[in-house]
């Protein structure tokens, strides 16, 4: 595994690219309502991005040859990612896909700013929702708060993955375990990987300069995921409701800096 530590230097560039992101969900926020299309946030996300000087990171992203009998993926042909209800992540806009009361939806953002990084993940409530959608909201985003606590030099990666594991269990929800949070810097996807489940005391010991996401998904029911046809989609297997949450974070000697915030 090998980790790029990062420069303080480097670390004010990704809270720059981490910036823009935060702001394009300010700026997403008031369209997120009954009737809009994904194709119209996913407009709106790219128009703002590159109005900041800044590219869509995830568009173009990860097309894939057919290998060993499994067809090729296209790239990703969108700005955003987006999970609506029962999807999990990695969800693709489309101006068919529109939103309805009581929905939530998962928006995943990432750019490219100045050769560096931003990327993170907001779940939406879409005008009034279930008390139970409520819930699984709130604990999503309190797992996420609760891993990054552990963010600390000297603690392990088991520590953050623990503590998201057994605040979603002890709620009655579930976290997914094939899909990980990932080291971030001038590539998308770095080392470490990041899981959400975990043993307290175990894994890649943390250390100051290190960046990367924190990004539980949870699930209202079981852990389980299925993909579907176009190569992205993942939905939970059991048909029940996800949410998720995510920030980047930089490894301090005190407490994580989150590089994500407006």
């Amino acid at each position: 595994m090998a980790v790029m530590l990062k420069s303080r230097q480097e670390i004010a560039q990704l809270r720059q690219a981490g910036r823009i992101v935060a702001q394009t969900y300010e700026v997403l926020r008031p369209y997120v309502v009954p009737n809009a299309t994904t194709a119209e946030l996913d407009r709106i996300a790219e128009d703002y991005i590159r109005s900041q000087g800044a590219k869509p990171i995830y568009k173009g992203y990860g097309a894939r040859p057919a290998k060993n009998g499994q067809p090729a993926i296209p790239a990703f042909p969108a700005t955003i990612c987006v999970a609506i209800n029962d999807v999990i992540c990695h969800g693709i806009p489309s101006p068919t896909q529109v939103l309805h009361e009581g929905d939530i939806i998962g928006i995943d953002i990432g750019v490219l700013y100045k050769g560096w990084v931003g990327d993170s993940c907001v779940t939406y409530a879409v005008g009034r929702i279930d008390s139970e959608s409520q819930r699984l909201m709130e604990v999503a985003h309190r797992c996420m708060e609760l891993g990054i606590e552990q963010g600390r030099s000297g603690k392990r990666m088991g520590d953050i993955g623990a503590a998201i594991q057994a605040y979603a269990e002890a709620n009655g929800f579930s976290t997914v375990r094939e899909l990980v949070g990932h080291g971030v810097g001038r590539s998308l996807h770095e080392d470490p990987p990041v899981l959400h489940f975990g043993q307290p005391g175990t894994g890649l010991r943390l250390r100051p300069g290190m960046v990367f996401s924190v990004e539980p998904m949870i699930n209202a029911g079981g852990p389980e995921l299925r993909w579907l046809g176009d190569g992205w989609t993942v939905c939970t297997a059991d048909g029940s409701r996800s949410a998720q949450f995510e920030h980047t974070i930089a490894i301090t000697d005190g407490a994580p800096e989150l590089l994500t915030l407006p």
